[in-house]
């Protein structure tokens, strides 16, 4: 395919699989039997996922709690009344709160990546989470003997052996979810702490080369959670010259649900960096209409207006399933809109370049 295609991540959890979460969290499975059914769940994903073409997979994300607290996953040290998401719709996400140093990765997503290949016969994708994002687990009043920077550099080293340990297990690329950029703005208007994360985030994608580099990514959205987001009211302009700072080779930017996407192109094709390539969106996971394969074909065409074919890639908006609980979006109407940007995408490159 002459227009590289991916899945930004997670998929809605079969109903066998959200069972065997519920009665894991009431004692009546154990470990064993709900890591037999996360199995069964990936290896669905990705046969389904091959099935319809998909040039790179995902595992879905199937074994995930969440696109974000992955790495928490059986830590001490925390508090359930961390910082609050807010979604439009009016219901709200909210993080742990660190309560003691130092933070260590309970989880690396590397974990998740092995499993997958396991049943992968094409490249294999893995989304890690944005240091940026898990800078928010530390508290605004600090920890007692364990200071922000300490704090930082922790975080730091963690987050690049994250990403480091799916690249030596041999992902086709590593996505870093940085859905927390654009509700930055949101939070402070000035651009105060979309300048720290990009620092941050900066900190730890400037410890590749340039090789490693170009199979990093970095994925913006406005959120998309039960069918809802948390900051599509915020302007692009105001972050996309600051996000395509990040030492990364692919920017994975979420589009088809945008209202004015001729504007977000141009900016990005404004600021493109380098060999960059840019992935537009070109499904909205929070849809429930199925985009049609001439929809998504058109959506390439209309960004090819503004970017170079060869550095234009496509994507879904979102995740359909971030976190594990949100079922508004069915598994079967996701694969749906993936056919669609699957073979969309392959039109429009027939179109394109031949």
């Amino acid at each position: 395919m002459g227009i590289p295609t991916e899945p930004i991540g997670s998929i809605p959890r079969p109903p066998e699989l959200l069972a065997a979460v519920a009665a894991r969290a009431a004692g009546r499975i154990g470990d064993e039997e709900l890591a037999a059914s996360q199995d069964r769940a990936v290896r669905d994903t990705i046969r389904r996922l091959e099935e319809l073409g998909s040039p790179v997979v995902t595992d879905g994300e199937q074994s995930k709690p969440s696109f974000v607290t992955y790495p928490l996953a059986g830590l001490d040290h925390l508090a359930p009344d961390g910082v609050v998401i807010p979604f439009a719709d009016g219901h709200q996400r909210q993080l742990p709160r660190l309560t003691a140093g130092p933070l260590r990765y309970a989880v690396h997503a590397d974990r998740y990546l092995r499993a997958a290949c396991l049943h992968a016969t094409v490249p294999v994708k893995q989304a890690v989470i944005a240091p940026s994002a898990l800078s928010l687990l530390y508290p605004a009043d600090g920890i007692d003997g364990y200071p922000r920077q300490a704090f930082l550099d922790d975080l730091t080293a963690e987050a690049e052996a994250d990403i480091r340990g799916c690249l030596d297990a041999g992902a086709h690329s590593v996505q870093l979810d940085f859905t927390e950029a654009r509700l930055a703005l949101k939070l402070d208007p000035s651009g105060g702490l979309l300048e720290q994360f990009i620092t941050l985030n900066n900190r730890v994608l400037e410890r590749f080369s340039a090789a490693e580099q170009a199979r990093i990514g970095v994925h913006t959205c406005p959120g998309g959670d039960q069918d809802s987001t948390h900051s599509l009211d915020v302007d692009y302009a105001g972050l996309l010259p600051a996000l395509l700072r990040l030492k990364a080779g692919n920017f994975y930017v979420q589009l088809a649900s945008e209202p004015e996407p001729d504007k977000v192109l141009g900016i990005l094709a404004d600021h493109l960096p380098g060999q960059a390539r840019v992935f537009v969106g070109v499904t909205d996971p929070i849809d429930p209409r199925v985009e049609t394969p001439a929809q998504v074909r058109d959506r390439v065409l209309a960004a090819a207006r503004h970017l170079p074919a060869d550095r234009l890639g496509t994507c879904d908006d979102c995740g359909f399933s971030p976190f594990a609980d949100d079922t508004s979006t069915s598994r079967d109407t996701a694969f749906a809109k993936i056919r669609a940007r699957i073979e969309g995408t392959a039109l429009a490159a027939c179109e394109l370049v031949g």
